[in-house]
């Protein structure tokens, strides 16, 4: 890399919304931990007006600092051209595969822009919504209704993750996704709790480590038995022997982000958007 090292400016830039530019591009920095972005999402870069403006402080950037990235999903060759007078590495995210694809499908792409996170197709459309509200009817124990037709019931002590899961799979994948919590109240018993017990073979358990869940639970609720290693510990071990006598897989959720998680999820339960 020609930058200089810990001052890197990376700018993802979109005709669209850039949620592709920056899902892409992020994938590709990953791969250099040593480096610090000063990450930049432009969307909507869809006029060659719009591409010249982001140029020129892109060209700023470059004065300032090291050599920017620009991580680029658009299809006018034109609005490349002019993000290219910038001075910085321009990153084409779909140029070359767009072509390949035309090849191999014999036919060329659209050029209508934001296909990828319009709304497309309406029933795919409406079936996230639908789950969206499921999952917020659903959510942490709130609702036992039509748990009969859940894909996927997320369960887990306290803050270990489920609602920001539960979420990105209704969201995402407009996949039917309950959530319940884990209390004290829960424990001895061998099986799941009554509520979710007839419905073990759509579980999915979470946990995460003891020091993890007692720092995420101090921000809630600072110096409380809640909130304590010894009270997390706890809770943890009991969940984990729960999943491992109903048989009900899980995953620690300490390192992993919502995307990894949800992957695990659906390859786990064989769930399919």
């Amino acid at each position: 890399m020609r930058g200089k090292r810990g001052l890197q400016a990376a700018y993802f830039v979109s005709d669209s919304t850039g949620i592709t530019a920056e899902t892409l591009g992020s994938a590709l920095l990953a791969n250099f931990p040593g480096v610090e972005f000063r990450r930049h999402t432009i969307p909507f870069v869809d006029t060659i007006a719009g591409a010249h403006n982001v140029a020129q402080d892109v060209r700023k950037a470059t004065v300032v600092g090291a050599e920017p990235l620009v991580f680029a999903t658009v299809k006018s060759a034109e609005i490349l051209r002019e993000l290219g007078e910038s001075g910085a590495v321009v990153i084409d995210l779909l140029g070359g595969h767009l072509r390949e694809l035309e090849d191999a499908l014999g036919s060329p792409a659209s050029e209508q822009l934001g296909q990828y996170h319009g709304v497309g197709n309406i029933e795919r459309y409406f079936a996230r919504m639908r789950a969206v509200e499921y999952a917020i009817e659903h959510d942490d124990g709130q609702s036992m209704r039509a748990l009969d037709i859940a894909d996927v019931i997320i369960v887990a002590p306290s803050r270990c993750g489920k609602t920001p899961t539960t979420m990105y799979l209704a969201l995402q994948y407009g996949l039917l996704v309950a959530n319940y919590p884990l209390t004290d109240d829960d424990y001895p018993a061998d099986g799941l709790p009554a509520a979710v017990s007839r419905y073990v073979d759509k579980c999915f358990g979470l946990t995460t480590t003891p020091l993890r869940l007692s720092q995420v639970r101090h921000e809630r609720r600072p110096s409380s038995t809640y909130s304590s290693l010894a009270q997390c510990t706890l809770e943890l071990r009991r969940a984990e022997d729960l999943y491992r006598r109903n048989r009900v897989p899980f995953l620690n959720s300490s390192t992993k982000s919502v995307e990894e998680m949800s992957a695990v999820i659906m390859q786990s339960m064989r769930l399919r958007s």
